[in-house]
């Protein structure tokens, strides 16, 4: 057989047999089982990718939840702070009126007890006097002399005293 540039169809033909036979053996041999773990391994890929995202949407709804509770906290703080303060306010408003009715009441006593005691000062030192003029008088009705020059001489006394 005169064949072009010396090939040989026959083991051409034979080599492809051999190929087709390898490809379809490697087929159903590998072909097969590694699709079927390709497929395992995806679908197991797939099933934690769609746990993760549920886990993550839980997680987001969780923050949301406690995210509303701190905001409904915070809110809650924020009208107590301000029942608080109303009621530090009113408390001190109250003592302020209490402190101004004792204060009012304290300067009442005192003025009367001051007004009792200026009396009382008063009516002792009119007896005193009374007492210092009847001695005087006693003295001076009892006493040898002209109470002019008593009188004079005093002076004269303290105006050396003076020098």
């Amino acid at each position: 057989m005169n064949i072009p540039l010396n090939i040989d169809w026959q083991q051409i033909l034979l080599h492809w047999m051999n190929f087709t036979i390898l490809a379809g053996g490697l087929y159903f041999l590998l072909y097969k089982p590694v699709k079927r773990f390709m497929a395992k391994r995806e679908a197991y890929y797939r099933d934690l990718d769609d746990q993760a995202a549920k886990k993550l949407q839980e997680a987001e709804q969780i923050k949301a939840e406690y995210q509303a509770k701190l905001d409904a906290a915070g809110e809650e703080i924020r009208q107590s702070r301000a029942k608080a303060q109303s009621a530090l306010q009113v408390s001190t408003e109250e003592q302020l009126e209490r402190a101004k009715t004792q204060a009012q009441q304290i300067l009442s006593h005192a003025r009367a007890e001051a007004e009792h005691d200026r009396e009382e000062i008063l009516r002792a030192s009119q007896r005193e006097l009374r007492k210092l003029a009847a001695e005087a008088a006693k003295k001076i009705a009892f006493q040898e002399g002209d109470p002019f020059d008593q009188f004079l001489d005093l002076a004269e006394r303290g105006t050396g005293d003076e020098e």
